[in-house]
Formats: C-alpha cells, structure tokens, sequence
C-alpha cells in the first residue's frame, strides 16, 4: 500500500497503469533497494527524463544482473517517467540531447566545466535532479565505477573527491533541486491527450524540408498509432507509419518508417496540448536528423510556414502557404504582392509573387488563418552561417565488423544586413535556410600539409558529410588514418554575387561508447 501511495499525483485515467509500474518497480527492484515508509530507496531521491531512466534500468541489468523482460523495462521507463520525471521548464535549454542535436558548443558553470563536463555534456547533468544525498552518491558511484579519475589531468594536483563530494555535490542540489516548484505545478496540472490530427513540417538530411499531416490514434495509455502522408518541397511524395509514447505528460516519442527510412521523434508538447516542437533523426544515425514542428488541426485555420520562407526584393518566384483550413485571400505582407494562384487546397496554397518595399519578417495571411512573421523579404544576402557551427564526423567501416560511420548534416542560414547596412550587428535579418553549394578545405596550416580535406571524406550536393574509412591508410604518411581538421563551406548566391560561410570539422576515430544521453 505504501508503494501505491507514489501514484497519488496521477489522474484517474492513468492509475492503473501507473499502479502496474508501481508494483513492476517493487517486485523488479525491492530485492537490493530498501523500502522505506512506502518509498523505495534511492529512486524518491531522483528525477530524470525518460531517457536517464532508461540508462539507469540498462546499468542495473549489465552491471547487476536484473532479469526485466523488455515489455516490463518499457513499463518501469513509462512509470518512472511519469512519477519521477521532469517538468517542462526544468528540461528548457537542455533539450538539444534529448533530440541528439549533439554539435553544439555549450557554455558550462566554471564549478562544473572541470569536474562534470570533461567527460558529460552539461546537459547530462542539467537533465536530472536529485537530493544532496543522491548527488554525493552519485560521486562514490563515479569512484566506484572509475576508480582511475583520481589519476587524470586535473584529479592529480587536488582533492579531487573531497571536492566533489563537499562543494559540487551541494551546489548541484541547490541548480537542479529535487523538490523544485516547476515539478510540483506540472504533477498537479491537467494532462491533454496528444491524440488528433497534426499538421507537421520538418527537414530530412538528403531528402529536404517536407510538410504533412500526421493522424495519432490511441493504442493504449499515452500511446498512438501513427499515420503520415505529406510532401517534400520539391513536390516528392511521403507517407508513412509508426508508433509513439508519451512521457510526463509532454514528452513525446516516435518511431515511425517513411518510405522504408526508420526514424526517430523526440518533441515536446506545449501545455495545452496545440503545438509540439523537437526533432527527427535517422534510428541508425541518430545525430543525422533535422527539425520538427507540429501543430494540432482544430476548429480554427492555421498557417504553418512558408515554403521556401525567403523573397528577394524585385524577383518573382512561387510560394507554398502550408497549413489547414485555408480558405480566402492570400496575403504575404506590406510590399509583396500576390500576382497568381497557381494551386490550392484546404492544406496548401501555390502562388507566384512579387517582393517589393523594406526587408523585413512579413506575416502570412489566407482568409482568417495567420501566420507571424513567416516570410522573410530582403534586398540581399549580406552573410552566411553554416550549421552546425562545430562539428564532429567519425570514421566508420568498411565492412560490417567495424562501427558505423557518423557524418554530419549541413545547412546554410542566410542574413540581412539590416537597416544599418552592416552586416554582423544585432539588426541582422535572418533569412532561414538557403540553397548553397558545398565543398571543404583543409583548416589550418597543418591540415592543409597533411592533405586532411582530400582524405577526412566528402561533402554531397544536399550538404551531408560522409567521413572516411577506418584503419590505416597506406596513401597517408605513415599510414596515417582518414581523421583530421577541416572547413566545411557553403556557397550561396551566383553570377558573381556569391557569400560564403564557414564551419569547422573535426573528423575523429570511431566512438566505441554508445549511450542513451552522452
């Protein structure tokens, strides 16, 4: 009775389920961890994402020999989760390891850059909570497990565990407090089932920016059927099928396969429920993937985005209004003009128009759904950024028994000056993403001598990097392997009238650690 008593901030919809976990996490759990007035020892000290409860349940069974059949492990995630999981607000900011969104540069607290972030992310961290207790265990587990950190660069020349255990530890308890308000509003606020029919919009590395609609019907507690058809921007059809779950009540996770490609969804639900925003990637190569919105088809028309979302000043060119319920004029802002309607429906308006007036964000308008600021116009392309900023590729193969190759998927964002003319201020104008022709070179000096861009691999036409081979190669001096430094750079523009970023990439041997969260 007393374990039941941790389902209490569940509505009555989901008590069974959550009562099934409850007595999953007991009879899976209770032989090595205490119960203690109705809490089981060490779980009511934490709070994590799905994810983090997944590494946790894969350590108890590789580490300590628990015998959880996947259907269970799948339950005890969802449970978990649920009861013990994290709010909305508490995962803002991190969310870029949830969705593998992993090419980033981030910015550590200097009391965690030395002691946590040599080896984590600081989103790892950031994505948990737990007591002061359980975060001063989690510094003997480390010690435990790794006993050779005291001999590492920056262990040696301190205290390194009476540090952690006296200073790190308390200060995380008070930056990622276990009993924090954000948690506690979220428990107690009514959940909206994620069911319905969304209007969704994404990118796919190799494939392009696509729109659709994707109908989730309900197979079970916080679990869907998926249904997808849609188009690529070039006019390309997709469809596809798939299933998804929903933890804590916003996160949501899908596994669904579009014209035979296995893919990934991890988005979270706004709190009522009407838009949910994250990421695709391939489930073979999860840090190759691209953005995904969704918004919920309702009583009210929509516009979604603008495809493509930029317009030169003086030209011509066709854009798609994406949305549902469409219905009425079009209208793309001060200073562009609707010249024809080349096609429509109820979820898609074609029109050729013309840019005229002031650079600027426009919003899109057909009949009574609007969209702000979905139309960039502007005079022209001042600078380019390619993104990811900073990379990392790993080489891979040949051959089944070596790892797996992971490239990394480029795209050019386009900038206007902006009213000051300058290009690089704070008035910049941001385009989105641009068409751009691509091609590496070596970064620096020593790369150039080492010959790293004819060797680290190759950059296609859609702006994806493989990397090279694994192993030794007999063409390199002293057979050095296919790993070194590069620029990646974007061109956009022609005629003369071209603007070039750059990205830096450093090409790595294979990674043999695989981790639900890195």
């Amino acid at each position: 009775a007393g374990l039941l008593a941790l389902v209490a901030a569940v509505g009555a919809p989901q008590r069974a389920e959550a009562a099934d976990g409850a007595a999953l996490l007991a009879a899976n759990c209770l032989s090595c961890h205490s119960a203690q007035g109705g809490s089981i020892s060490r779980v009511e000290g934490q709070r994590k994402s799905p994810e983090g409860w997944q590494m946790t349940i894969t350590r108890m069974q590789e580490q300590h020999g628990a015998r959880i059949p996947p259907e269970d492990k799948r339950r005890l995630i969802k449970y978990l989760a649920d009861t013990r999981g994290l709010a909305p607000a508490e995962t803002a900011g991190w969310r870029y390891l949830l969705e593998h969104d992993n090419n980033r540069v981030e910015a550590v607290d200097e009391r965690y850059r030395d002691l946590c972030a040599r080896c984590h992310s600081g989103a790892r961290f950031a994505l948990q909570r737990r007591s002061e207790d359980e975060w001063k265990l989690l510094m003997h587990t480390h010690i435990g497990l790794n006993p050779t950190l005291e001999f590492h660069s920056l262990a040696r020349d301190r205290q390194w565990f009476q540090l952690a255990v006296n200073e790190i530890a308390p200060a995380l308890a008070k930056d990622f407090a276990l009993d924090a308000r954000a948690w506690k509003a979220w428990q107690a606020a009514p959940r909206v089932a994620l069911g319905g029919s969304w209007r969704i919009t994404g990118y796919l590395p190799g494939k392009g920016a696509f729109e659709g609609r994707m109908r989730a019907t309900a197979a079970g507690e916080d679990r869907f059927e998926l249904a997808i058809e849609g188009r690529y921007a070039d006019g390309a059809p997709l469809s596809g099928r798939g299933v998804a779950t929903v933890y804590t009540g916003y996160e949501w996770r899908g596994s669904v396969d579009i014209d035979g490609i296995a893919l990934r969804q991890v988005m979270a639900a706004d709190a009522r429920g009407e838009r949910m925003q994250g990421r695709q990637h391939f489930a073979d190569s999860r840090r190759m993937g691209g953005e995904l919105s969704a918004l919920r088809e309702g009583a009210a028309p929509l516009v979604m985005a603008v495809m493509p979302a930029q317009l030169r000043r003086g030209e011509t060119a066709e854009l798609a209004v994406v949305g549902s319920g469409l219905s009425g004029a079009v209208s793309l802002g001060k200073g562009v003009r609707v010249l024809e309607v080349v096609s429509r429906s109820a979820d898609r308006v074609v029109v050729r128009a013309r840019a005229e007036g002031r650079d600027g964000l426009n919003d899109v308008a057909v009949g009574t759904a609007r969209g702000k600021g979905l139309l960039a116009v502007y005079d022209r392309v001042a600078r380019v950024e390619v993104e990811p900023a900073n990379a990392i590729a790993r080489v891979g193969g040949p051959g089944d028994a070596q790892m797996e190759k992971v490239g990394v998927a480029y795209r050019a964002v386009g900038w206007a000056a902006g009213r000051d003319g300058k290009a690089g201020t704070a008035d910049d104008l941001r385009l989105g993403y641009l068409p751009a022709r691509w091609s590496i070179e070596a970064a620096d000096e020593e790369a150039e001598k080492a010959h790293d861009a004819d060797f680290v691999g190759h950059i296609g036409a859609d702006g994806v990097f493989v990397p090279g081979d694994a192993g030794p190669n007999p063409a390199r001096p002293k057979s050095l392997g296919n790993t070194g430094r590069v620029n990646v750079v974007a061109t956009v523009g022609g005629a003369g009238a071209t603007v070039e970023g750059r990205g830096k990439l450093d090409v790595a041997v294979p990674d043999f650690v695989h981790r639900a969260l890195d």
